[in-house]
């Protein structure tokens, strides 16, 4: 809403209210849900947000223009968020929490997670080069927003089949 409304006048800066606000809070929170609550690895929460802070700092430094790679940071924290997913699914696995998958909440948040986050890694990371060619760019948009709503219904699942702690 922010967005839209507060910067109605300058639409210049939602670039930066996106890559600079609101995406590291959405990886951040991840980074927080798997680490702290699902893994119980509160050091691997600290390590991967320092590195995917980290991260902004080529991008403030070096770059004054998009460069080829549409955002360091952004490639980064879905590297970090593919690591903390497979753990994930990893502990799960060795658990005889796979066979009550339907009722594991964060099996529904993984599935989720690995669909948007890394299924739409190549549209976000070459953002710049896609628009060159929008016959390719428009089938990333639709699977962009065919996994942006998957996703979501992935995580109304997990409210609705799933437990709390598990």
């Amino acid at each position: 809403m922010f967005s839209k409304v507060g910067l109605k006048h300058c639409p210049d800066y939602r670039k930066y209210y996106y890559d600079f606000l609101i995406i590291p809070l959405e990886f951040l929170f991840l980074y927080w849900l798997y680490c702290w609550h699902a893994l119980d690895n509160k050091r691997l929460f600290w390590i991967s947000s320092a590195i995917y802070l980290g991260s902004f700092a080529p991008h403030l430094l070096l770059f004054k223009e998009p460069p080829l790679v549409y955002s360091f940071s952004y490639v980064t924290g879905n590297l970090l968020l593919l690591i903390m997913a497979c753990l994930e699914f990893f502990k799960q696995i060795q658990t005889e929490k796979i066979l009550h998958f339907k009722k594991n909440m964060m099996f529904y948040v993984n599935s989720g997670v690995i669909l948007f986050y890394i299924g739409t890694l190549p549209f976000f990371t070459f953002y710049g080069l896609l628009l060159k060619d929008l016959h390719i760019w428009n089938y990333y948009y639709v699977f962009f927003l065919a996994a942006n709503n998957i996703m979501y219904l992935f995580f109304t699942a997990a409210f609705v089949w799933g437990k709390p702690n598990t």
